[in-house]
């Protein structure tokens, strides 16, 4: 495995950090700003500067770069992973000036691959352009839902059009007004094999019957500064035929398909955010004194220094070759390293911010830095695409069974 940067990533890398730089991080505070007086927090995409990041973005050619082929940036996970990791430095602003924020990516990949010309017509093509916003309605309160063959809600086919009916909860993106298409999960044939039960439906947000109910909060944070997680109601909600995505059964296969590539760039992101919080690490540390010497000369904080940059290296490596095996042998091939990456990362990222969040005493408590809410947002990820205990599961079930079959790793 090669994991040099070839001419284009390295081009676009350093297109992205100078980006980053000069017009990304300058923008974070008059972000907050100018989101605190829209008006309604979970527009957040209605924000000004934002709007100019965009713009500059897609003149810079820094658009769409998450997605392969002909609809994207044409990058390979390889490719797009050093870049992913830079805009982890800015959680809440760098995805979105790109038009590489979660839900959105998942939605746009989806679409790509199981989308209908018309679909994508209508739906795809105002996300690509960053027109609109999307949400992916799986999640359910009254089932576990990370087994997702469990998911209740019913999609009844009525003549030309189908019918929804369930509860969906967590649902990212969902009370931003600019979300206008939900993807909805449900369950079509409950008496077919379990994994073919399921179908996905493209939900309009003006649908009769579609109701947000409450926005969620995470640790306290509703995260409205990417439009927070709705709970949301579906009461004999009707949309035509034409609708489904895919094929009635297809579910459940789609929504696989839709998980793999999110999870890892949930994990190239994370690897940004760790990065960013070992620099204010070391930036505290020089700054401080704490019983007559620096903290920067004490024992116990170097010890986490150098446990933080140990631990993002080996998770570098390890999302690296992931991405690697993702793009020469398929994501069916690389489905131990997806497994080992998303156990992996969440964990590790948790731990060096509360390492961070210690150095920094009271105020990385606090709204002044970005550790604490940075830290609310991994705990999630442990949840967010299957929890973590599912993952150690499947993994130690595959081991195993190379193990029995005479063909160890």
């Amino acid at each position: 495995m090669d994991f040099a940067l070839d001419s284009h990533t390295l081009e676009l890398r350093e297109s992205l950090m100078e980006f980053m730089d000069s017009h990304v991080h300058p923008a974070e505070s008059v972000f907050a700003e100018q989101l605190a007086v829209l008006g309604n927090r979970w527009a957040w995409d209605s924000v000004p500067i934002l709007g100019e990041l965009r713009d500059e973005a897609q003149r810079r050619g820094l658009w769409n770069l998450f997605l392969p082929g002909e609809h994207g940036a044409g990058l390979t996970n390889l490719q797009y992973a050093p870049l992913a990791e830079i805009t982890g430095h800015s959680m809440h602003i760098a995805p979105a000036a790109l038009n590489c924020a979660a839900p959105d990516t998942g939605n746009m990949e989806l679409l790509a691959m199981f989308g209908s010309p018309e679909q994508n017509q209508q739906w795809l093509e105002p996300l690509l352009d960053g027109e609109i916003r999307s949400a992916f309605a799986m999640t359910e309160p009254d089932v576990a839902s990370s087994d997702a063959t469990n998911i209740a809600t019913r999609i009844e086919r009525d003549g030309d059009d189908y019918v929804i009916n369930g509860r969906k909860w967590w649902i990212t993106g969902a009370m931003n007004p600019n979300a206008q298409i939900l993807i909805v999960m449900g369950r079509s044939d409950p008496s077919a094999a379990r994994h073919a039960q399921h179908a996905m439906v493209l939900v309009p947000r003006d649908t009769p019957g579609l109701e947000i109910q409450r926005g969620m909060e995470v640790f306290g944070y509703d995260d409205h500064s990417h439009g927070g997680h709705a709970e949301l109601s579906l009461t004999d909600v009707r949309v035509p035929t034409s609708n489904l995505i895919g094929g009635e059964g297809h579910g459940f296969a789609i929504a696989q398909a839709r998980l793999g590539p999110g999870r890892i760039h949930h994990c190239m992101r994370a690897i940004g955010v760790a990065e960013r919080a070992i620099e204010l690490m070391c930036q505290r540390a020089n700054q401080r004194t704490a019983f007559g010497r620096p903290l920067a000369e004490q024992g116990i904080i170097r010890d986490w220094i150098a446990e933080a940059r140990v631990r993002v290296e080996q998770l570098r490596l390890l999302v690296l070759k992931t991405a690697w095996l993702m793009d020469t042998v398929g994501n069916k091939g690389a489905h131990t390293e997806i497994q080992a990456i998303k156990i992996a990362t969440p964990m590790a990222v948790e731990w060096i911010l509360d390492k961070a969040i210690q150095i920094h005493g009271a105020a990385g408590l606090s709204q002044d830095f970005p550790l604490a809410e940075a830290f609310a947002a991994i705990r999630t990820l442990r949840f967010a695409d299957g929890p973590d205990e599912v993952h150690k599961n499947a993994l130690a079930r595959s081991e195993l069974a190379r193990h029995i079959n005479g063909d160890p790793k």
